[in-house]
């Protein structure tokens, strides 16, 4: 979902490459990788080969209940295949930008999470990407962690075209009320992922802050009343009815409330994102 608008976002200033477990080619690449990230020597071959200045590194098992139900899975993956990544970046001196969550915060605060904010991750899913992030720091000097929320795009399963799809289905859908973030746009991610490479590209790499970033649409919105304002764009009269994450019962716990503050990241790019809403209107 993001790597695809990542390939178009980029393609027309960079030379891009793509690498993936299967097989797949966007058209807006010079090439196309398959690679298994929890394989070292794969991961580090094709990496080797390239050479390029920059990994986007945007692999991930991000199916969050099935992380809790196979934990050794989501580590290899998440984790170990993060690492793998990382010291492969190492041995070409290549920066490293990971895509990470706003899930490796517990969520029991009222106001946005900063990057200095104390990570505490409530499910497998959190604790193996955080993982990742250290794996990250303890490799490499020139990296950035970019933590994002509640991605959707045209690429990939994602919540907003569920919803669409069961409303032409179902009368009634039940949606938690007790979890809020900000749902973001996987152009709008690949836009700002963009502005972050003009930025460490155009100058000395001594003026660069490597480090730890937040970047999501602006705003915030629980599940329930987003849900909402999906069915109101389609002009659907599906009735949706808020329930409790207690109630819904899934596997792994996720965050109460998980909002990013971007600002370091819009002092450091200058690049602000969009409302969730405005991005949301245009996709649907």
């Amino acid at each position: 979902m993001l790597g695809v608008d990542l390939s178009h976002e980029l393609y027309h200033d960079h030379k891009v490459f793509g690498a993936d477990i299967l097989r797949r080619s966007p058209s807006a690449i010079c090439g196309f990788y398959k690679l298994d990230i929890i394989k070292k020597q794969n991961v580090l071959a094709v990496i080797k080969n390239l050479n390029p200045d920059i990994v986007i590194h945007a692999a991930a098992w991000a199916d969050v209940d099935g992380c809790e139900h196979d934990p050794k899975k989501a580590y290899r993956i998440n984790s170990e295949g993060t690492k793998n990544v990382a010291l492969a970046c190492k041995a070409i001196g290549a920066t490293l930008i990971y895509i990470s969550t706003d899930f490796v915060f517990k969520g029991n605060r009222k106001t946005p999470y900063k990057e200095t904010d104390k990570t505490d991750p409530l499910s497998i899913y959190a604790d193996s990407k955080l993982k990742g992030e250290s794996a990250i720091k303890r490799a490499l000097k020139n990296y950035f962690i970019l933590r994002t929320s509640w991605l959707y795009g045209k690429h990939g399963k994602n919540f907003v075209d569920t919803i669409i799809a069961k409303a032409k289905e179902e009368e009634i859908l039940k949606i938690v009320d007790d979890q809020v973030g900000s749902p973001t746009n996987t152009r709008d991610l690949a836009k700002a992922i963009r502005a972050l490479i003009d930025r460490i590209s155009c100058r000395s790499p001594l003026k660069v802050t490597y480090g730890t970033y937040h970047i999501s649409n602006s705003g915030s919105v629980s599940w329930y009343d987003y849900a909402k304002e999906i069915l109101k764009l389609v002009k659907s009269q599906t009735k949706v009815v808020p329930i409790s994450s207690k109630e819904l019962d899934r596997p792994a716990k996720r965050p109460k409330m998980s909002v990013l503050d971007n600002s370091k990241f819009i002092k450091f790019t200058g690049h602000k994102m969009r409302n969730w809403q405005e991005a949301l209107k245009e996709y649907v």
